[in-house]
């Protein structure tokens, strides 16, 4: 299985960004698909995640600016809008992905192992 993001970059606060989780070769017809994030001397914790029945789940510090879909079409996919972007939230942008639904709930993924992961990709938000 291999998972690629992509979309990350620079912007300054209030702006916005797309990324994009791409994977391939996903043999479970089941899914939790999450972003995580992790800045500099920080933890890395998950901010955003949708399961294979649609549910989506969100950390507080994204809540209503953050929006987290997937394309039925390329199922499991994962695609994180980000809207009124602080510069808190520059850090690197991770996409893990599990056969697990109930792994799926923030902040019950922040505390069970992912099986999947792609390599990040960086956001950095200037003010």
């Amino acid at each position: 299985v291999e998972l690629v993001e992509s979309g990350g970059g620079s912007v300054q606060a209030g702006g916005s960004l797309t990324l994009s989780c791409a994977a391939s070769g996903y043999p479970y017809s089941s899914y939790c698909m999450g972003w995580f994030r992790q800045a500099p001397g920080k933890e890395r914790e998950g901010i955003a995640t949708i399961d294979s029945d649609g549910s989506t789940s969100y950390a507080d510090s994204v809540k209503g600016r953050f929006t987290i879909s997937e394309d039925n079409a390329k199922k499991p996919t994962a695609y994180l809008q980000m809207n009124s972007l602080r510069p808190e939230d520059t850090a690197m942008y991770y996409c893990a992905a599990d056969p697990f639904p109930w792994r799926c709930p923030i902040p019950t993924i922040n505390s069970v192992p992912m099986d999947y992961w792609g390599k990040g990709t960086l956001v950095s938000v200037s003010s």
